[in-house]
């Protein structure tokens, strides 16, 4: 693993630390006057945009990395994170505080803000440290791009397409009045019950392949991002959740019955009638 700037990248480590930090701070601090944690969930798509900002910066100032991966992997980043904040801050406008939040707060020991603080802020503030290991340590790789790195940007891409097209589906659903209480099972998600987290899938598994791309070292330090962000999504907050809140549904067993449960297929037919159910 000679020739990767270990000194500079564990600078920039701490860098990317400070960044994901003064986030969650912030973020906190706005929560906390207007009373709502839901807000937390946009400062996750923030966060990652502002350790990628970082990062370039570090490394330009440092003379690391290959320019055009640097470019690369900032933009992908603050693209994916920017447009993820400005989704969720649009669906929670006008709205109270988060039922999931609500029920994490309400054990808490002592000064409800406190605990939000270390059980969520502090918590998504490490995280987006970890998940974005990728986006930092293929900013100090060296040797030029290769096919690699357009081939995880590609992934990016196809990511990035699945969680815009599905989140704006499911907006126009939920926004005709004659769709309320019913399950979303057209477009995208009649092919998957998690457009969005199977995008936010791609994408991390794309940065990651621009992280190999960047040299085996840069590889080594980055394999758990996907592999953590992939736990979140299907076992951990995302799908195995959501789905458990939405168990009692009116439709959600017979929509469970044809739609996968996180990688996309074609749906299957209604049980029992053998027709489409589209």
């Amino acid at each position: 693993m000679s020739g990767f700037p270990w000194g500079a990248f564990a600078a920039g480590l701490g860098w990317a630390a400070g960044a994901a930090s003064v986030v969650m701070l912030v973020t906190f601090a706005v929560a906390v006057r207007k009373g709502v944690h839901r807000v937390v969930d946009t400062a996750w798509g923030l966060g990652f945009a502002a350790v990628a900002a970082v990062t370039w910066a570090a490394t330009e100032a440092a003379g690391e990395g290959d320019p055009g991966r640097r470019a690369l992997v900032v933009v992908l980043t603050v693209v994916w994170g920017l447009r993820l904040a400005a989704h969720i801050a649009r669906r929670g406008r006008g709205h109270g505080e988060d039922p999931r939040y609500d029920a994490l707060l309400a054990k808490a020991p002592g000064n409800r803000n406190l605990y939000a603080l270390r059980v969520v802020y502090l918590l998504q503030g490490a995280l987006v440290w970890l998940v974005s290991l990728p986006v930092q340590a293929s900013s100090y790789g060296s040797g030029p791009m290769s096919a690699l790195a357009w081939t995880g940007a590609a992934v990016w891409a196809v990511g990035l397409g699945f969680e815009a097209v599905g989140d704006a589906q499911l907006a126009r659903f939920r926004a005709d009045p004659a769709n309320q209480g019913r399950i979303m099972d057209r477009g995208l998600w009649s092919w998957t019950r998690h457009p969005n987290y199977f995008g936010d899938f791609l994408v991390w598994w794309g940065l990651f392949l621009i992280a190999c791309d960047a040299g085996l070292p840069a590889a080594a330090v980055s394999v758990l991002s996907p592999l953590v962000m992939s736990y979140l999504l299907i076992g951990g907050s995302g799908k195995r959740l959501l789905e458990r809140h939405l168990a009692d549904r009116p439709g959600w067993a017979a929509y469970t019955a044809c739609t996968s449960g996180f990688f996309p297929r074609p749906p299957r037919p209604a049980p029992g009638n053998g027709a489409d159910r589209r």
